[in-house]
């Protein structure tokens, strides 16, 4: 049996979430320069909400407000995908090992 998590950082979800983001980073920094306040800025801020939604959704106490946080993780789940897609379709870098 698990040790229970005592901060978000105990979580493989977060872990996951946070290598992701980090990736995310390394990726983006070698897209062309004028999609810095483009694609580049939206897809870290995705990135970023996931594991940041899930660090601040396992504090919460009430279950309705912690799933509501993690719901708002998914979504930004999903947007990365989107991103991924895109970033691969206009060739501005493999994203073989992050997309499914």
């Amino acid at each position: 049996m698990s040790a229970r998590a005592s901060t978000f950082v105990d979580l493989i979800v977060w872990q996951k979430a946070h290598q992701f983001v980090l990736s995310i980073y390394r990726l983006s920094r070698k897209f062309p320069q004028f999609e810095t306040y483009g694609l580049s800025s939206q897809f870290r801020r995705a990135a970023v909400s996931i594991a940041a939604n899930i660090a601040e959704g396992f504090r919460k106490r009430g279950k309705a407000d912690k799933l509501r946080f993690y719901n708002i993780a998914q979504g930004s789940v999903e947007e990365s995908r989107y991103y991924l897609i895109l970033t691969r379709d206009l060739q501005y870098g493999d994203v073989s090992e992050l997309c499914p």
